[in-house]
């Protein structure tokens, strides 16, 4: 068996988010599966590095596959893009050791989030980012920035009920850039909960807005409670952009 590792970039918004449900023509999962058993010939399930949410988008998700085929990496990637829909596409594909496994040896992640801070909407970036018309303070946003730096429980900052999982995560860096008038968050660490970075990026617009103060992020991690934090901003603005592994 030949262990497959594939970088994968899609636009999200055509679809129910990455893992492959009843439906699998409208998950990112679902449409390569269908490619690689008409590839292969044989029944195949694919892993991700983890999911992503309906109408997120990737630049570089991972993820590999088990095949008994003799094709080539070469051969595979040709045949992906040729078949697979034109919003997703196979940027790398790398024969890799039988023990590599896409989730559980990911150590981090890496996303972005765009925000179009105008009043005058955009035509070009409107299925890529969020729309924001009111002036934000930066500063005050910066300041919050640090406050989520470092090993916390998120909790309060997830879509996440009760769980018994671990909700501790530690974020190792939180950028924000502006050009013009597109800010960019990047944000780094360890991983990420469910809807945890669209939660806080929300909690920070609407400290730069003025309708929370910096020290809510404080409240929030003491007291977990979602309630406490910002909208959760939509889907579309969100880029998985990397999975790092040792």
């Amino acid at each position: 068996m030949k262990n497959i590792k594939l970088t994968i970039e899609y636009d999200g918004r055509r679809y129910l988010g990455w893992q492959r449900l009843g439906n699998s023509e409208k998950t990112i999962q679902g449409k390569i599966e269908t490619v690689l058993a008409q590839m292969t010939g044989e029944e195949i399930e694919i892993i991700g590095s983890g999911r992503t949410d309906a109408g997120t988008h990737a630049r570089g998700q991972i993820a590999n596959f088990k095949t008994k085929s003799n094709l080539t990496a070469e051969e595979i990637l040709s045949f992906l893009n040729r078949y697979l829909p034109n919003d997703i596409v196979i940027k790398d594909v790398e024969e890799v050791g039988e023990r590599f496994h896409a989730r559980y040896n990911a150590k981090g992640k890496q996303y972005s989030y765009y925000v179009w801070n105008n009043v005058i909407p955009t035509a070009f970036y409107l299925h890529h980012s969020f729309n924001v018309p009111q002036e934000l303070d930066l500063l005050k946003m910066e300041k919050a920035i640090e406050k989520l730096l470092g090993t916390h429980d998120f909790i309060g900052f997830s879509a996440l009920k009760k769980t018994k999982k671990s909700t501790v995560r530690t974020i190792k860096e939180i950028r924000l850039e502006k050009e013009g008038s597109m800010l960019r968050f990047t944000f780094i660490g360890d991983g990420f909960l469910h809807k945890m970075i669209r939660i806080l990026t929300g909690t920070l617009l609407e400290i730069g807005m003025g309708k929370l103060e910096v020290d809510v992020i404080d409240k929030v991690l003491a007291n977990k409670i979602r309630q406490g934090a910002g909208e959760t901003v939509p889907a579309n603005g969100l880029f998985l952009d990397q999975v790092f592994y040792s």
